[in-house]
């Protein structure tokens, strides 16, 4: 492990469990955005799995400008072709800025942003991303108006503390601003850590379905 770069140990903890989900659905020649990459942990352990079982795949990584350049000292220092330098992107931003995906990823954002970033989040989605298009995202939410456990309930009270525009999201209400932007849930996957991993299609209609 190179010390130097940045580390999340809830990266390294969830990233197999994840690309075993991503696994079942990309393919060769798919491109995928995500978003809020972080450490670059994800990416570059995604990138060595596709890269030898589904090379044609193209990664892009994102984060707010602010972010970027630490996430790029991880891109960087792999010189993968299918994984270029992150690029800016704020999900507020009416134009994203970026080439053309057929599928976006992310993790552990939605919390973190606030309430209009989230519904700006999936608006953007769904005029980014083609017909049958699909997006990922993993994370905690709360079902019903109810955390799925005591540890999510204390995880939602630092996050406010932080900043008092994040927090655990109801599932309910995702779910019904992607159906706004044309996207029609597929599955709803538990994961380690009392986390989700959520999957949607764009519906071909380009609407709520």
């Amino acid at each position: 492990m190179n010390n130097s770069l940045p580390f999340s140990q809830a990266c390294e903890n969830n990233k197999q469990v994840i690309l075993d989900i991503l696994k079942k659905y990309l393919k060769d020649g798919d491109s995928v955005l995500e978003i809020a990459g972080g450490t670059g942990q994800h990416a570059e352990h995604f990138i060595e799995y596709f890269s030898a079982h589904c090379p044609d795949l193209h990664w892009q990584s994102s984060d707010i400008p602010s972010n970027v350049d630490s996430l790029n000292l991880r891109i960087e220092s792999l010189q993968r072709p299918s994984l270029p330098l992150a690029i800016s992107l704020d999900v507020n931003q009416t134009n994203w800025n970026c080439d053309k995906c057929n599928v976006i990823y992310s993790a552990n954002s939605l919390h973190i942003m606030s309430a209009a970033s989230v519904e700006n989040f999936f608006s953007g989605a769904g005029k980014q991303l083609p017909d049958d298009g699909l997006l990922f995202v993993y994370g905690p939410f709360k079902y019903e108006g109810e955390f799925t456990t005591e540890s999510n309930a204390h995880f939602d009270l630092w996050l406010k503390d932080r900043d008092t525009l994040s927090g655990v999201r109801d599932f309910e209400w995702v779910v019904e601003l992607a159906k706004d932007a044309g996207l029609d849930l597929l599955e709803d996957n538990s994961m380690p850590a009392n986390n989700q991993i959520l999957i949607w299609r764009k519906n071909n209609s380009g609407k709520p379905s």
